[in-house]
């Protein structure tokens, strides 16, 4: 029997009653089912600080003069100084064989929340350095999947619609997580999965309760999910 698989969800939405808490909750299912380990991170919930700023760093700076952040953490993590929030979530990271980031697009791009986790607690040298990136890179035996919602429909999305296409879109989302820390490859592709126009905006504006609307949420999210769980995680035994 294969060794248990650990997955880490780092989940960033505000209403328990969304479609994004949908998602998730039918992925823990999904995942546990199939004998992973996993671990969620609700940012919101855990009011993680989203800035990154000197606070991050105990103790005292290498060159208090000119305060550069990528290099004062990466100090900071080779000596043990950087905050135990950042250190707990990096402990996570280092344990997962998958990790997910579940999430509605804001402005086309992260939560501001989860790009403060981005940029605190993948540091230098924890999760990359200029030696080992991409193909080479720490985290490169690892899986990464983006997975969030878009508040628009397929056609908003296309090369020839208003929002335009989302390949172009995403591109500044996939190159510093998917394809420089957690890069693809033919025996370890990353996936990314669009949820359907029924975003949480969508649910949430409804006059249903947020109980319903996060039932009905699991009602659309269910089956496309446990699709992705069971042809793309392949991560756990079953």
């Amino acid at each position: 029997m294969m060794a248990q698989k650990t997955v880490l969800i780092v989940y960033a939405h505000h209403s328990a009653g969304s479609f994004n808490a949908a998602v998730r909750d039918v992925a823990v299912e999904e995942l546990a089912r199939q004998g992973c380990r996993v671990i969620v991170s609700d940012l919101y919930g855990m009011n993680f600080k989203a800035s990154a700023t000197e606070e991050d760093i105990t103790g005292g700076m290498k060159n208090p003069e000119l305060f550069q952040y990528g290099e004062e953490t990466m100090h900071a993590w080779m000596e043990g100084r950087l905050t135990d929030d950042i250190i707990t979530e990096q402990r996570k990271v280092q344990e997962a064989d998958l990790i997910i980031f579940q999430f509605p697009l804001y402005w086309f791009s992260f939560p501001a929340i989860m790009k403060g986790w981005i940029d605190r607690v993948l540091a230098k040298g924890f999760a990359f350095s200029l030696e080992k990136m991409y193909n080479n890179g720490i985290f490169k035996d690892k899986k990464a999947i983006l997975s969030f919602t878009t508040g628009a429909t397929q056609t908003m999305l296309r090369p020839d619609g208003i929002n335009g296409d989302i390949n172009v879109v995403l591109w500044p989302l996939q190159l510093p997580v998917i394809l420089s820390l957690f890069p693809p490859s033919e025996r370890n592709s990353a996936l990314l999965w669009i949820s359907g126009p029924r975003s949480s905006d969508i649910l949430e504006s409804s006059s249903l309760s947020p109980h319903r609307a996060h039932r009905n949420a699991q009602k659309v999210a269910g089956p496309a999910q446990r699709t992705v769980g069971r042809k793309a995680f392949d991560l756990c035994p079953m």
